[in-house]
């Protein structure tokens, strides 16, 4: 029989495997280097600019920063490139409106499980929590925001709701940058110690009424102290 004209072109298998894991890695790379300031806030370039400083190819780069936009973080300029979206200090006040109303829900969530995955839930918070309290005895900033942000991504990912998980992921990562840059002024580290200890206590107890309190009242310490230092500053970008 002769072939049909027009008929799909084969994959060979090992090509399909490896274009999600190339585009995966080029949205790891570039989320980092936003991250850590390697493109800062306002940077501006072509896909094939980032593809280069990346020393990644073109096409993973694109479809990187299309998830990137989804995120919030980047911007794609018709004709223009590429923009590294800059964070308004007033901006980090409506983020922590939604942090607080999905975290403290999450911590309901979690303290209405049954007693052996409420239990598991605890002991893993409790875990990321005594990480905290041996890196504030270290001074060790950077180990303690690492438990810290695992200790608020489990909070979340483990009452089970993936609508909440990806919000939260995505003002997460808009709010990196101001948290890192405020985390060597913040006096109240320890505290944090100790209120998230006290969620985990309300979580094991089952108590959801005391889990969303106090995770609200964390939350909103934490805010109030974080944005007079965002404004000491006195940047209107971040």
């Amino acid at each position: 029989m002769a072939r049909m004209r027009g008929a799909a072109k084969t994959v060979p298998a090992q090509e399909v495997e490896r274009r999600p894991s190339l585009v995966d890695d080029a949205y790891a790379a570039l989320k980092r280097a936003i991250h850590d300031s390697s493109f800062a806030p306002g940077y501006q370039a072509s896909e094939q600019e980032i593809a280069l400083r990346l020393g990644m190819s073109r096409t993973p780069v694109h479809e990187a920063v299309i998830r990137l936009q989804e995120d919030g973080l980047v911007r794609v300029l018709s004709r223009r490139g590429v923009l590294i979206c800059a964070l308004a200090p007033e901006d980090m006040r409506e983020i922590y409106d939604v942090i607080v109303a999905v975290e403290g829900r999450a911590a309901e969530l979690l303290a209405s499980l049954p007693d052996a995955a409420r239990e598991a839930v605890a002991s893993e918070l409790a875990d990321y929590t005594e990480a905290m309290a041996c890196a504030w005895q270290d001074r060790d900033l950077p180990s303690w925001g690492q438990a810290d942000a695992r200790f608020h991504r489990a909070l979340v990912e483990r009452a089970g709701n993936g609508r909440m998980t990806r919000i939260i992921q995505t003002i997460t990562d808009q709010s990196h940058r101001a948290r890192m840059l405020t985390l060597k002024l913040r006096r109240e580290l320890g505290a944090s110690v100790t209120e998230h200890r006290a969620i985990i206590d309300a979580i094991r107890l089952g108590d959801s009424a005391a889990a969303q309190g106090r995770v609200h009242d964390h939350r909103l310490r934490a805010r109030d102290e974080l944005l007079p230092l965002l404004e000491s500053f006195g940047l209107k970008h971040l």
